[in-house]
């Protein structure tokens, strides 16, 4: 089974989540080949895209689903609100690889952390429309082949 994707819009969580891991992440690969152009590493941003839209699929079994419906009520776009809890769970495995697991649940801390965010702190931090600009320029360079 083949699903476009576009982060601005909700793919079914029944679709997404019947989707193999490599189909899912073939096709955000696809989406940020062409749209985010000027990424250190699409394959590693692609890998967040896909993980955070399951996560968001997987409905309340997880909190992330509360946490991006959250963000957009606070007003983030749908693309920015999964690079808000992008960054969460970015930042979450660098802990685990850096750090180590402390033992217990090593998604408590996550779940924390995303009962932190909001879009206002993810607005301030740098991460959201700098980078959005920044890609979007790049992609024009590319486009006009400068």
């Amino acid at each position: 089974m083949y699903l476009s994707y576009d982060p601005s819009v909700t793919p079914s969580p029944e679709e997404w989540l019947a989707l193999s891991e490599s189909d899912r992440m073939a096709a955000v690969m696809t989406y940020c080949e062409a749209n985010e152009a000027g990424l250190p590493s699409v394959h590693a941003h692609a890998a967040i895209h896909t993980a955070v839209e399951t996560q968001i699929a997987m409905g309340s079994e997880i909190p992330v689903e509360a946490t991006f419906l959250r963000l957009l009520g606070e007003g983030l776009p749908r693309h920015d609100a999964i690079h808000a809890v992008g960054m969460v769970l970015s930042e979450h495995m660098h802990r685990l690889m850096t750090s180590g697991h402390p033992g217990g649940d090593p998604n408590v801390p996550y779940y924390a952390s995303l009962a932190k965010l909001t879009a206002q702190a993810w607005l301030a931090s740098g991460d959201a429309p700098r980078s959005r600009s920044k890609h979007k320029e790049a992609k024009k360079r590319k486009k006009h082949g400068r």
